[in-house]
């Protein structure tokens, strides 16, 4: 099953360059117990940080854009190359909350 996702992820990003046709040839023809003799070209399709690890990316992105506004280059060009998606769970607090009103109808 595993070489399925790696096929798909070498057919995906076949540009030519990075990922050749050669690359998706080699793999489709893949034999469990042949000779290993190069490498294979894989790029994951999303990243997924927990916020323990997530929180330090957001905060380099951040210094990078800022970096990149001083230098005066586009700061909106300092993306990930894949999706990422963040989760979130834990580590959200309030330091401040205000006290509820109530509507009292007389």
């Amino acid at each position: 099953m595993s070489i399925r996702i790696v096929l798909e992820s070498v057919l995906r990003n076949c540009d030519g360059v990075k990922v050749t046709p050669e690359h998706v040839k080699q793999l489709a023809g893949w034999k469990p117990n042949a000779e290993r003799t190069e490498e294979i070209p894989f790029t994951v399709a999303r990243v997924i940080l927990q916020d323990f690890t997530g929180v330090p990316l957001l905060a380099d992105l951040a210094a990078m854009r800022s970096a990149a506004q001083k230098m005066g280059k586009d700061p909106k060009k300092i993306e990930p190359l894949v999706p990422v998606d963040m989760v979130v769970d834990h580590s959200i607090r309030s330091t401040s909350s205000a006290p509820r009103t109530r509507s009292t109808s007389t």
